[in-house]
């Protein structure tokens, strides 16, 4: 796919491997800070909200850390040997606008400034924020392009009905986002569940709704072949990706609000990123950094790379 013809020209992000001057707050990847998203053609948004975590809270501040991990990020990508700053304009959008008191509120602000990032031609990338920022992403994309693909990588479903009398939380976005049709039915993929469940009946959901399912101990016997073979099926379909950091080992990502152990290391959930290159890509996210809870910022520092890798995918 080709980038679109603009009159500005593609934002670049600063050649210098030191951190440059900064007027203000660090920037996704030293890129430009570009507000309009009818100059971009993929938008890196911060979603700092956490209003929808039920253990540990922390992700509002991941934006900001993944930001300042990302300063030493390089153009050239020499695993898809591609340079995503030159094929596409990419820019840092800034943060959305939320509401730290209310996950209905921030549901309706992320849902209405999203769809004008969206009528605008231009691609989501969001960073999180905790897990229920997906609901209100996905009923953007879905007023402009309908039901689409869904490839979730993650430890954890989020397919569980409300706790403590409310409705949404992080562990909810997926059983809403298919109960209201915003996931095309047949091209429903989660990767890296794994852990502890409620009980026998928690994964009934995904069954009645066709979600297909690769548990990490599958994951760590098949590698990439059953992803792979599951991916065929979605062609050119539209389609969203989400990443949870806490589908990494908290050995290597221990910043996160659930983490849950056996999970990938570093090395491969780069690889199963990688692996994702060749799906037509309306929009993506990473969720779930909790600096508070990280260790050397080691998890802000993975989730910056990722978020590039994300970038070559498009």
């Amino acid at each position: 796919m080709q980038a679109r013809k603009r009159s500005t020209p593609h934002p670049k992000p600063v050649d210098a491997l030191v951190y440059p001057r900064f007027s203000g707050v660090p920037t996704f990847m030293r890129l430009p800070h570009v507000p309009q998203a009818e100059d971009l053609d993929i938008a890196l948004i911060g979603v700092p909200f956490d209003g929808g975590t039920t253990y540990r809270p922390g992700p509002r501040f991941g934006p900001r850390n993944i930001r300042v991990q990302s300063a030493m990020i390089r153009p050239w990508n020499p695993v898809l040997k591609v340079n995503p700053f030159e094929k596409w304009r990419i820019g840092d959008f800034g943060d959305l606008s939320i509401n730290p008191l209310s996950i209905e509120d921030t549901y309706k602000r992320i849902s209405e400034q999203l769809t004008a990032v969206l009528q605008s031609g231009t691609k989501p990338v969001c960073v999180g924020g905790d897990h229920s920022i997906l609901l209100p992403i996905l009923r953007a994309i879905h007023k402009q392009l309908g039901p689409v693909g869904f490839v979730q990588l993650d430890a954890h479903g989020d397919t569980w009905g409300g706790y403590f009398g409310s409705p949404h939380s992080h562990g909810t976005p997926v059983k809403y986002a298919v109960e209201e049709g915003l996931i095309a039915k047949g091209f429903r993929l989660q990767v890296g569940l794994r852990g502890q469940v409620y009980g026998e009946g928690d994964f009934d959901f995904a069954r009645k709704h066709g979600i297909e399912i690769i548990t990490c101990e599958q994951f760590h016997r098949d590698g990439l072949g059953p992803v792979r073979r599951h991916l065929k099926k979605f062609g050119k379909r539209p389609t969203y990706v989400t990443f949870d950091i806490d589908v990494v080992d908290p050995a290597f990502a221990p910043g996160t609000g659930t983490p849950q152990i056996g999970g990938l290391s570093s090395a491969q959930a780069l690889e199963l990123v990688r692996s994702l290159r060749g799906l037509n890509l309306v929009g993506s996210d990473l969720v779930e950094v909790s600096p508070p809870y990280d260790s050397q910022e080691i998890t802000s520092l993975l989730a910056a790379n990722l978020l590039f890798e994300m970038l070559c995918l498009f």
